[in-house]
């Protein structure tokens, strides 16, 4: 088990691990430290020999699950839980009196029951007296399941140890406020010192200093300089030490400077850094190096840093205004947050931010990120009114499955626009089951974004549309043009996207009709003509806005000698405020760029609107289709599942492939039943009568993994004598005597379902068309587990395939929820058990009554230890 780095309710930072014993003497000294009320409250008695026996004690017992908190150096609170019986364990904590009340408690609550999950134990227990209220706290807000009873005074307090969707949200919900209070000094410093400005005025130091002076930074501003009193009009000192202390260092030296400005910065005072200077972890393994100690340098003191290697962060609040950055102009107010993992992207998407008018909240460059990550800012921003939309570039996930949870959380407040760079064919991986082939890097980052309702793409279009516009109602786009043409093309591209130019009703398009000339179209797109002017444009749009035949409206116009365009958009600017419930974006070509119109959101083409009303649109939809989490996972059967697949793996064979019938009980435990049984050659006739005709009889072996491209399967075959010639053909086929697996024939909807494990994302489950189709239909999805039931129907109805399972032209509907359940029953297997390396079901057969596997493929390969934390931030 490895340090886990987590943020108390303060902000600060500690470090939970397990206790060892060279960790005796500060123990000792956490209990001889502790006030005589905390040690009454602990152990019901006054006095330390209680304390100094219950140390000893745990310090030489191997049963007894201890963690241990530093800050720093110091030991400042312990965390036990001993055993009951073989389920049960009593847990106990102490925590230094200066940090009771920040959290510290639950975090090792937390930790402990993660340990105690990953070993079988189903339940704490804990006696506590009525008057220890800071206690009861930490198991009441810490989201278990929980009993309580009382006597004498006491508390009696008993813990089911299983993570429920309950627990998770009070963890991240305690996360985000930590993360909140945490970076305040980084995100709105109120006083800020700057290394690396010169005397000259040259260098990225000196344009980070004229940028925070330019855009009216409203705190104080020091430069810290060897030599200098002052740098332009900014008061410098020596060391930050020798003055007052500042919220944030932004240290732009060369690098071999930059550990030494850090810890200058760190016994100045200074509560975050940034750090702009590059020539680490980019800069190969002498980088690496020292980027990883400027890391612990930070953590060790409790300093929060952004970068190396970054362009600085940005401030846009009316009490804040800061621009730390060099190469940014700040931007107009507004409530748009933008992370950016790369300075040129950055750069690039807050120019085009500039050009379409969003106002910009916050703007962090992250660098190497070394310490904040794109999950840290999302769950700081998640609770900030200011905070209306986020867009984040990436290039890594540090912690994937969270960025996953944060980002769902955070969209079903508000949205998050999310590009990931770094993802190419080149990456796929070389698998030998149908779900690896599939399962390429940009599968998976989509597959992340989609679950967590985050959109991936044209970033800036996306989030000009988010930030000025209401979300659209449902998918009906209206279209309004001054040329046909461009028109059809937009109602084109709108299929493309989701979205449904739908035929207006008859009385709407005489309505419209009034108002266009002859020669042109009141359908949909409707086309006003060549001439219409800005008043007749505005009033079709208000006639097709208040139909409520629509939930948003393209307007694309074309500037020509007869027409006004800026006219035009003024008039639909007029139109707009009447309709706040619909979304409206204008095009407008051919009269050159002046930039953002005030009053309508416009952007340059036609195809990026629609695009961009697309993904809000779908957005929206994620939204309102609120569904039930993944079910609680149930610790005792996930030891099991592990003891399975650990002893299944000894006898494996090649490449960790299992023989299919061997891994039959471990799929089982998850509602997982395979069809047919796997027999020796000479038992199969006798096996087949029993099983009634007709029957598939296949070779079941480790080493084969595609039996169809081998001919090593025989379908239809109709009695026992048919069953033994079959038996003998497959195994002159395979060139050795084998054991077959003997099925009865199924007939239903053939699907797939699969799991394969990515380095950085995890597992990943693909759901696809079954058979040999899988691998020629391009029409497959991914989900990251755990997942429940209804989010897979989400994502099945996005499928090709859907129709036939729904009952295409006349056939019955089949069971999609046994389909959808089984699909989160692998979904929890693959997060239970990391020895699964890959799992094909494939063809699942769909059938009105049920589902039935008929195909199983497993490869294992050595998981991770069981004992790992849940980690609350990458150490």
């Amino acid at each position: 088990m490895t340090t886990a780095e987590v943020l108390l309710s303060d902000g600060g930072l500690a470090q939970i691990r397990p206790l060892e014993h060279r960790d005796g003497p500060g123990l000792h000294e956490l209990h001889e430290s502790a006030s005589d009320d905390a040690l009454r409250l602990r152990f019901f008695s006054g006095g330390p020999r209680a304390a100094r026996m219950y140390v000893d004690r745990v310090l030489d017992s191997p049963a007894t699950l201890a963690l241990v908190a530093l800050t720093g150096e110091r030991l400042v609170a312990l965390a036990t839980a001993e055993p009951v019986d073989d389920t049960t364990y009593e847990v106990a904590f102490l925590v230094a009196d200066e940090l009771a009340g920040h959290g510290l408690g639950t975090l090792l609550l937390e930790h402990l029951a993660a340990r105690a999950r990953d070993r079988g134990i189903r339940r704490f227990i804990a006696l506590v007296l009525a008057e220890n209220h800071r206690m009861l706290d930490v198991f009441a807000k810490a989201g278990f399941t929980l009993t309580r009873t009382s006597s004498h005074g006491e508390c009696e307090l008993s813990m089911d140890t299983a993570v429920t969707p309950a627990v998770q949200e009070a963890a991240d919900q305690r996360e985000f406020a930590s993360e909140a209070r945490s970076l305040r000094p980084l995100l709105a410093p109120r006083s800020l010192a700057v290394y690396g400005a010169r005397r000259d005025g040259t260098g990225i130091g000196a344009a980070v200093l004229s940028a925070v002076r330019r855009d009216g930074f409203t705190g104080d501003v020091v430069a810290i300089h060897p030599r200098a009193d002052a740098i332009g009009e900014v008061p410098a000192r020596a060391c930050l030490a020798e003055g007052a202390s500042v919220d944030l260092a932004v240290i732009a030296v060369p690098v071999t400077d930059v550990l030494d400005a850090l810890e200058d910065a760190i016994a100045g005072g200074a509560r975050s850094a940034v750090v702009i200077s590059s020539g680490f972890g980019e800069m190969g393994a002498d980088g690496a190096r020292l980027q990883q100690e400027l890391g612990r340098t930070a953590r060790r003191h409790g300093v929060r840093l952004v970068g190396p290697n970054c362009l600085g962060v940005l401030d846009n609040a009316p009490q804040v205004r800061l621009n730390a950055t060099f190469g940014l102009r700040a931007p107009r107010p507004g409530g748009l947050a933008v992370a950016s993992q790369s300075g040129g992207v950055g750069i690039a998407l807050m120019d085009l931010l500039a050009h379409d008018g969003v106002g910009v909240r916050t703007f962090i460059s992250l660098g190497n990120k070394v310490d904040v990550s794109g999950n840290d800012l999302l769950a700081a921003w998640y609770d900030d009114p200011e905070v209306t939309c986020a867009a984040l570039y990436l290039e890594s996930f540090g912690n994937a499955r969270k960025f996953a949870r944060f980002a769902r959380r955070f969209s079903q407040r508000k949205p998050v626009v999310a590009v990931v760079g770094g993802r190419s064919a080149g990456g796929r991986r070389a698998g030998s089951s149908h779900t690896a082939a599939a399962a390429s890097p940009v599968v998976g980052v989509a597959a992340l974004l989609a679950q967590s309702g985050v959109d991936a793409e044209e970033l800036a279009d996306t989030v000009t549309v988010l930030t000025r516009e209401p979300l659209p109602a449902g998918t009906r786009l209206g279209v309004l043009s001054n040329a046909g043409g461009l028109g059809v093309l937009a109602a084109d591209a709108a299929q493309d996207a989701g979205l449904d130019v739908a035929a207006f009703s008859p009385s709407l398009r005489a309505e419209v009709g009034a108002l266009v000339s002859q020669t042109a179209g009141s359908a949909n797109p409707v086309d006003a003509g060549a001439g219409a002017d800005a008043g007749r444009l505005a009033a079709i749009a208000d006639v097709v806005l208040a139909s409520a035949e629509v939930d948003a409206l393209l307007v694309v116009l074309v500037a020509t000698d007869t027409n006004d365009v800026a006219g035009a958009q003024d008039a639909l600017a007029d139109v707009r405020r009447r309709y706040p419930h619909h979304p409206v974006v204008a095009v407008g070509l051919g009269a050159g760029d002046d930039g953002p119109h005030p009053g309508v959101t416009t952007l340059r083409s036609s195809g990026a609107a629609v695009a961009a009303l697309g993904r809000a649109s779908s957005y929206a939809a994620w939204r309102r289709d609120v569904v039930p989490p993944a079910p609680a996972p149930d610790p005792v059967r996930a030891r099991q599942a592990r003891d399975d697949a650990i002893d299944l793996l000894a006898r494996s064979g090649l490449d960790g492939w299992v023989v299919p019938g061997d891994a039959a009980p471990l799929l089982q435990r998850y509602g997982l039943e395979s069809v047919g049984v796997v027999v020796a050659a000479s038992e199969a006739p006798q096996v087949a009568e029993r099983m009634g005709f007709p029957v598939a009889v296949k070779v079941a072996s480790a080493d084969v993994v595609h039996r169809t491209e081998r001919r090593l399967v025989v379908t239809g075959v109709m009695s026992a004598p048919e069953v033994a010639v079959a038996a003998d053909d497959l195994e002159r086929r395979a060139g050795r005597p084998c054991s077959l697996l003997v099925q009865p024939m199924v007939s239903g909807v053939e699907m797939a379902l699969g799991m394969v494990r990515d380095p950085v994302l995890g597992p990943l489950v693909m759901v696809a068309p079954g058979g040999v189709g899988t691998d020629l239909a391009d029409d497959r999805a991914f989900l990251l587990p755990p997942f429940g039931a209804g989010e897979f129907l989400r994502v099945l109805r996005t499928l090709r395939t859907w129709p036939l399972l729904d009952g295409f032209r006349g056939a019955a509907r089949v069971d999609v929820d046994a389909f959808a359940r089984a699909a989160s029953a692998l979904g929890q297997l693959a997060v239970d058990v990391p020895e699964i390396a890959e799992l094909d079901l494939n063809p699942v057969m769909v059938t009105e009554d049920g589902i039935h596997l008929v195909d199983v493929k497993v490869r294992l390969a050595a998981g991770e230890s069981l004992d790992q934390p849940r980690q609350l931030r990458p150490t």
